[in-house]
């Protein structure tokens, strides 16, 4: 890069308008709560632990809360939009920044693609059962994705206001559906053993805790909207908390009713015989038929929901590096008007547009191939990045940064046992997400890919453009 190169990076700043309650709309309503109750938690009283479910997004929500002590003591150290990659570029240098950069970008996109085919689907079923028309998935993912690269080419707070009245609405609906199920006693009355430890240790419990970090999917992007916060510093550790402790109460509450509604002793049966008929007969049983129409209308909002959280975590990642000369510097523009990274949100719309279409090409089932495969691979990547920051801040203030040794060592070193534990699991057991050995082993190269490119961009930048390298943070 030239001198003259450098001095036109763009000077334009993003707006700085979200405060905790935006913030955390945005990265629960990319956790979908909706789509965890009707789809993964079915999913893992069938073949995880059983009954036991409310108990592994619990023990979760604690290895999470942990992370987040280290994660929020380090956020007043580091600057800038990259979430994962900062902080680890911050604790491990930048070579390895660079590579958990590139592995949140592919692990972020596979999830666009895997939840994009899930929104097509949804939205095909509900206009075949309201309307009687059938239309292709993928012509309708590609409406939503439309709509969702306008939205992420406007101002943030647009996005904002979008999701916090979808997510309000989903929460709502699952809320309905809890509350009547307590009120009217389930199908055998009120139950505390599907909190306790025999329950848990039932079944098999690594599956369980192996499924329920995907339904915490997105959590950590808080970090990612730090220009767009009021007062960062104390805005993004309130949200991360903020939604940590949601997304598990939530989840607890929300698979012990559906386990009470069911009947402790039929739930895992019932669950493992019909998954996706679950939440739309508990709805239909407890509520009325409402309900499970309702169900259905906002499974599609939800999703959409989700798509638009990791599109904008997508695009502001690539703003992030655009901004710091380690990809184009056109990337970390911030448009003039709506103070959006109008050129990375649209450049996010076109690879995934493209991804999706590949997918549609190829003649895949939207749900059981496009949903379960890239899923799947995502949740690798997240453990995997979720890990590797862990591990990063403990480095950080073990280097002499001032915090508490609880907030600096202890919380973020137990975090990062806790986190490798289940990383190894998922890994042994990905053949179960993914379905078959082969595929497995294809997604895991195609991570590994990812992190090994970052390094050898890391190394050429030190080679033909020291001055950006050095200039990393």
């Amino acid at each position: 890069m030239t001198a003259q190169d450098t001095a036109s990076t763009p000077t334009v700043g993003l707006a700085r308008t979200l405060g905790v309650p935006q913030i955390v709309f945005m990265v629960v309503a990319m956790a979908a709560p909706l789509t965890v109750f009707a789809g993964l938690i079915p999913l893992m009283l069938g073949t995880g632990n059983g009954i036991a479910t409310p108990l592994d997004f619990l023990i979760v929500g604690v290895v999470l809360l942990l992370f987040t002590v280290g994660y929020s003591a380090m956020t007043p150290e580091v600057r800038n939009a990259g979430a994962f990659y900062s902080y680890v570029q911050r604790g491990l240098g930048s070579a390895t920044g660079l590579g958990a950069a590139a592995l949140a970008l592919v692990t972020y996109s596979v999830l666009l693609v895997a939840v994009s085919g899930y929104l097509g689907a949804s939205a095909g079923n509900v206009l075949e059962t309201f309307v009687g028309v059938s239309v292709p998935w993928w012509m309708l993912a590609g409406v939503g994705l439309a709509a969702i690269a306008y939205l992420g080419y406007r101002d943030v707070e647009l996005s904002a206001r979008v999701l916090g009245v979808l997510l309000i609405a989903e929460i709502g609906i699952v809320a309905i559906i809890d509350a009547a199920v307590v009120v009217r006693g389930g199908a055998d009355g009120l139950s505390a053993e599907p909190l306790s430890m025999s329950a848990f240790t039932s079944g098999t419990p690594a599956t369980g805790i192996m499924f329920a970090v995907f339904g915490f999917v997105g959590f950590e992007a808080t970090a990612v909207f730090r220009s767009e916060a009021r007062d960062p510093d104390r805005t993004i550790p309130r949200a991360t908390y903020v939604a940590v402790i949601l997304i598990a109460v939530i989840y607890a509450v929300s698979s012990w009713a559906m386990i009470i509604g069911l009947g402790a002793e039929q739930a895992s049966g019932l669950a493992a015989e019909d998954p996706e008929g679950l939440a739309p007969g508990l709805a239909t049983r407890y509520v009325a038929q409402f309900a499970h129409d309702a169900l259905q209308v906002l499974l599609v909002t939800s999703f959409f929901a989700c798509v638009l959280t990791a599109h904008n975590v997508v695009s502001r990642y690539l703003f992030a590096l655009g901004r710091q000369n380690a990809l184009p510097a056109r990337l970390g523009a911030a448009h003039p008007r709506y103070k959006s990274p109008h050129v990375a949100s649209l450049l996010t719309s076109a690879v995934i547009g493209v991804l999706v279409a590949v997918t549609a090409i190829a003649g895949l089932d939207p749900v059981t191939q496009v949903y379960a495969w890239f899923g799947g691979a995502g949740t690798l990547g997240l453990i995997a990045l979720l890990t590797l920051t862990s591990g990063a801040i403990v480095i950080h203030f073990r280097r002499g940064a001032a915090t508490s040794l609880w907030r600096g060592t202890v919380a973020p070193a137990l975090a990062f046992a806790a986190l490798g534990c289940i990383l190894v699991l998922v890994v042994v057991n990905f053949e179960l997400l993914i379905g078959t050995r082969g595929l497995a082993n294809l997604f895991l190269g195609v991570l590994a890919a990812a992190f090994v490119g970052g390094l050898v961009w890391a190394l050429a930048l030190r080679r033909r453009r020291p001055d950006v390298y050095a200039s990393l943070e």
